[in-house]
């Protein structure tokens, strides 16, 4: 079973993409922050084939998470969406160019979800 891993420091944000993307087959993990979802993405074995980040979170942002994964070659594979309520469009350019794959702006739907899953083609 594929591996998502989601980090937002909203439990209802957490809860609600984690229903979307089991919905699609996938085995959700959970962190609260970068950091967190550092360490789980460390311990999870086989990693995670898609992670979801926010980018206003404490301790570590999602920008930051997604310098420290894009750093570390272990991860090359690893897709990363960021799921944000930052919809300005320099910093939607920041996250891509830092190594983010996909870029979704809250609210989002499940469709939008599902279509940017499919173009990172990681569900059918």
């Amino acid at each position: 079973m594929q591996k998502a891993l989601i980090i937002d420091d909203s439990r209802a944000i957490r809860r609600i993409l984690g229903s979307v993307v089991r919905e699609l087959g996938f085995e959700v993990s959970e962190a609260e922050n970068g950091r967190e979802g550092l360490e789980k993405l460390i311990n999870m074995q086989p990693p995670a084939e898609v992670v979801l980040v926010d980018w206003n979170m404490p301790e570590m942002n999602g920008l930051e998470f997604v310098n420290q994964v894009r750093a570390d070659d272990r991860w090359r594979g690893v897709k990363l969406m960021m799921v944000t309520s930052v919809t300005e469009a320099d910093q939607m350019v920041k996250a891509l160019s830092a190594g983010a794959d996909e870029y979704v702006m809250k609210p989002f739907t499940k469709e939008v979800l599902h279509d940017k899953m499919r173009l990172l083609g990681i569900v059918d």
